[in-house]
């Protein structure tokens, strides 16, 4: 028996002793009901963790899925929620034909997610959290719209093509357009969870301090030996009446739960991980930044040590393209071919990663296609002028440099290759969907293969430097649809323009 073969069964044996495949029919609960699938959640999973629960939820769907591994028409997947914080981490993955298993993921890059008001992730969150606090929870059925599946796929990740492109995503979470019977509140009849949960208090203790700090009101010192940390300050009148007034009590039995060391908390950005531009070149995927708020482009050389050539870099993109010297430069030679592919929304753009054998040759050298993805408006200037969006080619030979096809992108015609990315778009962030479709990116690049080049940097952290950037001079056309596709997803996920610092630019006569 091969070692593959004897895997799988392990797997298969793993998830019928661990997962919800053992429970009865019972014990799965609807929650959701779509035109296409059905969303439950296993009562008999969900077990009490020490901030929250986990619990196991599944999407039936109607129709089998054609995947890499298999067709499955069921996924499951274990999530953590931690219920005073109002988020969920996604621990594994399972997907199933029948009663079958096809595939099972354990997450790698466990992440958490906060839960939206009134979004139907938070539907599934109210029956985990409810029935680990009370023992037991009952759930109102939601019938959902086209694809209902869409805002719960951070705890069952689906890949259901095509999906409707008319969902509306809101700061980087989809809400399907749904037909909502019930209010909000009807989904769960068990208790609603409280945003913070404290651990029992030592009344003892909490006298012993509100009389310390009524004894230093008037000078003296406290009995503690060692300093006291910072704690919320206590009505002395209630004080002295020997009575606290309810939110007297509240502020101090919240300081006894929160004591300790205080750390800065910094804000994160959407889906961090996997969110660079470039993320496969040099950088970990990790590192908080963004376009906008406390993580955009003028901080991020403070974010992290590595991510300061972000600021002191000379050779960083992109640039303003201008009074460059015309000479007969070298043709591009591309070698693109048919390939499956493999799409992605990472927080930042969205990503499309392809298969092997695709590449360009430039100066001798063959430099292997990685990925390709999007930003709008063009990140690159031309004389001034920024085009509706660009697509990077981003490209790696053997000896560890990087060269960069930028295509530019105009409102006019369909643009046929980029209807079928879009076609596949995911219903989430981080979720990669893998259609059966191929794509042809000869069909991308325009007639004239005439083009700009300079030598630059990535356009996201680390902002490494030593890239080689072609920027080809005849834009292509995508229709003001496309466009708007995907400003619904990135409405500006440009880094701005980058001094020249008085750099060579060359381009085709």
């Amino acid at each position: 028996m091969s070692a593959s073969r004897l895997s799988f069964i392990l797997v298969g044996l793993f998830f019928s002793l661990n997962s919800p495949l053992g429970a009865t029919v019972g014990d799965w609960q609807t929650v959701i009901v779509g035109k296409s699938e059905t969303i439950d959640i296993n009562k008999a999973s969900i077990e009490r963790t020490t901030s929250g629960a986990t619990a196991w939820s599944r999407v039936m769907l109607d129709r089998p899925v054609n995947d890499v591994g298999g067709a499955y028409d069921a996924m499951q997947a274990q999530n953590l929620y931690d219920c005073a914080a109002r988020r969920f981490t996604t621990l594994r993955r399972a997907y199933f034909r029948g009663d079958t298993l096809v595939r099972e993921d354990v997450v790698s890059r466990q992440r958490p997610n906060a839960i939206a008001v009134g979004s139907l992730d938070e539907r599934i969150f109210n029956v985990a959290c409810a029935t680990s606090a009370n023992g037991s929870a009952d759930a109102s059925v939601v019938p959902g719209g086209a694809s209902a599946i869409g805002a719960a796929l951070g705890h069952v990740v689906a890949v259901v093509a095509p999906p409707r492109l008319s969902q509306a995503r809101n700061e980087g979470s989809v809400t399907a357009n749904l037909t909502l019977v019930a209010d909000r509140e009807a989904v769960v009849v068990a208790e609603t969870p409280k945003l913070i949960i404290l651990p029992a208090i030592d009344k003892t203790a909490a006298d012993k301090a509100a009389a310390d700090q009524a004894t230093a009101s008037v000078g003296k010192k406290p009995l503690a030996a060692s300093p006291a940390p910072l704690t919320p300050k206590v009505s002395s009148s209630s004080l002295r009446q020997g009575a606290e007034s309810l939110a007297d009590k509240r502020l101090r039995e919240l300081h006894y739960a929160t004591s300790g060391p205080h750390k800065a908390i910094k804000k994160r950005p959407r889906a961090a991980f996997l969110g660079n531009d470039q993320d496969d070149l040099s950088a970990p995927k990790i590192g908080a930044w963004s376009y906008d708020d406390e993580g955009g482009p003028t901080r991020w050389a403070k974010l992290r040590d590595d991510y300061a050539i972000c600021a002191t870099g000379k050779r960083q993109s992109p640039i303003d393209i201008r009074e460059g010297i015309k000479v007969n430069l070298e043709e591009i030679t591309f070698d693109y071919k048919s390939r499956p592919f493999r799409i992605i929304d990472t927080g930042h753009t969205v990503r499309v990663n392809v298969g092997e054998g695709l590449s360009l040759k430039i100066s001798g050298k063959r430099y292997e296609l990685l990925y390709f993805n999007f930003h709008r408006p063009s990140e690159e200037r031309v004389d001034g002028r920024a085009y509706d969006m660009v697509m990077h080619l981003v490209h790696k030979n053997d000896e560890g440099q990087f060269a960069i096809v930028a295509v530019l992108l105009e409102k006019g015609g369909e643009n046929p290759l980029i209807q079928t990315l879009w076609n596949h778009l995911p219903l989430d962030q981080n979720i990669e969907v893998a259609p059966v479709d191929v794509i042809d990116l000869n069909k991308i690049l325009p007639e004239s293969r005439a083009y700009w080049t300079y030598m630059g940097s990535l356009t996201t952290p680390p902002c490494t430097e030593g890239v080689l950037w072609m920027v080809l001079k005849q834009p292509v056309p995508v229709a003001a649809e496309q466009v708007a596709i995907f400003s619904r997803l990135y409405r500006n996920n440009a880094r701005p323009l980058q001094p020249s610092n008085g750099r060579l630019i060359k381009e085709s006569r």
